[in-house]
């Protein structure tokens, strides 16, 4: 049983002991934690936005949050079913106070996790991330009495205003689209993507729509983030259907991986140098991404006369850099997508409109589009954080045995070389330790990786 609690929400396996796991007493607190920070914020303001992804899970942990929420005193919107993205534009829509989002993510089935949210629809800073959690520590909450507790009301209205500002984007032309009478495949992993992806592509203008797991009934067709290793059926399908390509969301909609028409990948790594590609050919300026992303992003902005910047890992570390940058696309290179003339958050239903806007207008397959971006190869692999481990010992150790080269500490540690890098951190999601590693050839990321693993084992 495992409960992390990071920038990136709390987050936990379901069942087990209080404190242990994620579990009806912890979803009560955090709740209640939250909800206890936003009177302290805004007393006046007693709306606050719910929605979950389809993981079996979620209408347990849902009821709680919003019981929980409305013995508070506040009123309760339940958005239901919904992407994370169509959650963080119905906080800023409705003038809610904040927000969560019931999911975990690209976490397996056993997962759930609470995303939270302020008034903009933006996951909490460091600062207020650390207020909740020392609310949740203390327990001092204040309930209402039974004739003041907060209202429920469902709406579903929001995937369309969502899919509307989307098609509503300067830089996606609905016209080059459906001129480009395309056929897609996308694997839905049976959650909430099988609901709102399907009206979207279709109001773009998608010749033919062809979709696998389709079902958002939770029952996750395969290991749920969107990495090659996990997108074997897709790809497979795309060959056989003769799409024009494929895509896969994860189970909340805010990571995108790109198939070829071969079955070949994409890259996720590359969904957000696709994207920025475009944006920065029509409105240049400057990108942001975290120091666990492609350097191709970097070579794409520079191409432009445009300046790139780095951040630490998590959506909120990539989005204050790019706010401080005034970036006009940013992300992740995990297929998260943040373009700020939509909304500050990773967004895989504008990462699909972007991106077929680009290959349309390219008149180009989307194997030959991929041809373009500078050609690297990144490694990514996770060893088990076991507990009482001392992080701060295999980082002296790894920094150690690479004090020749430049070294970046603000995420874990990054050594930079000429031609590529290697990253060791903690995960923000899970309790494991990423080990990321790039180079030209696949040859030398794996020689990257494992020299730094082979450091680790020996802690």
């Amino acid at each position: 049983m495992t409960l992390i609690k990071s920038i990136s929400g709390i987050r936990g396996t379901i069942g087990g002991k209080p404190g242990e796991s994620l579990n009806p007493v912890d979803i009560v607190k955090f709740s209640a934690a939250f909800g206890t920070w936003l009177k302290k914020r805004d007393e006046e303001n007693s709306k606050i936005i719910i929605g979950r992804d389809a993981r079996k899970s979620g209408q347990m942990v849902s009821d709680l949050v919003i019981m929980t929420l409305r013995s508070q005193g506040f009123n309760v919107t339940d958005l239901g079913l919904a992407a994370t993205p169509t959650v963080e534009l119905a906080v800023a829509g409705t003038g809610a106070g904040g927000g969560i989002i019931v999911t975990a993510s690209h976490n397996t089935a056993e997962w759930n996790a609470l995303k939270l949210l302020n008034e903009k629809g933006e996951f909490l800073s460091a600062v207020d991330g650390e207020e909740v959690l020392a609310l949740a520590s203390s327990e001092k909450f204040d309930f209402v009495d039974s004739k003041s507790e907060g209202s429920l009301l469902p709406d579903n209205s929001w995937n369309r205003k969502h899919i509307d500002k989307i098609l509503n984007l300067d830089l996606v032309d609905v016209k080059a689209i459906k001129k480009a009478r395309l056929t897609i495949a996308v694997d839905y992993i049976n959650s909430v993507g099988g609901i709102i992806i399907p009206q979207l592509l279709t109001l773009l203008g998608v010749k033919k729509l062809i979709g696998i797991n389709t079902d958002p009934d939770g029952n996750f067709a395969h290991n749920p983030e969107p990495v090659p290793e996990n997108l074997r059926e897709i790809s497979g399908f795309v060959v056989s259907a003769k799409a024009d390509l494929g895509f896969v969301v994860d189970p909340d909609v805010d990571r995108l991986a790109v198939i070829c028409e071969d079955g070949t990948m994409f890259g996720e790594e590359y969904t957000l140098v696709a994207v920025s590609d475009y944006i920065l050919s029509r409105t240049p300026g400057s990108t942001v991404s975290n120091l666990s992303s492609t350097r191709a992003l970097k070579d794409v902005t520079e191409k432009y006369g445009c300046r790139y910047f780095s951040s630490a890992v998590g959506e909120v570390n990539v989005v204050e850099e790019m706010k401080k940058r005034n970036a006009v696309i940013g992300g992740e290179g995990n297929g998260g997508v943040i373009y700020p003339s939509l909304h500050y958050g990773r967004d895989a239903l504008a990462g699909i409109a972007l991106f077929l806007t680009h290959l349309a207008k390219s008149k180009m397959k989307c194997s030959e589009l991929r041809r373009r971006y500078p050609d690297y190869i990144i490694i990514k692999k996770k060893l088990a954080l076991q507990q009482g481990t001392d992080f701060k010992i295999i980082l002296d150790a790894v920094k150690k045995e690479f004090s020749d080269f430049e070294i970046d500490e603000r995420d874990g540690i990054r050594i930079n070389y000429r031609g590529g890098w290697v990253q060791i951190r903690k995960s923000n999601t899970e309790p494991i330790m990423r080990i990321y590693a790039e180079g030209k050839t696949l040859k030398d990321a794996e020689n990257l990786a494992e020299k730094v693993m082979s450091i680790v084992k020996k802690r």
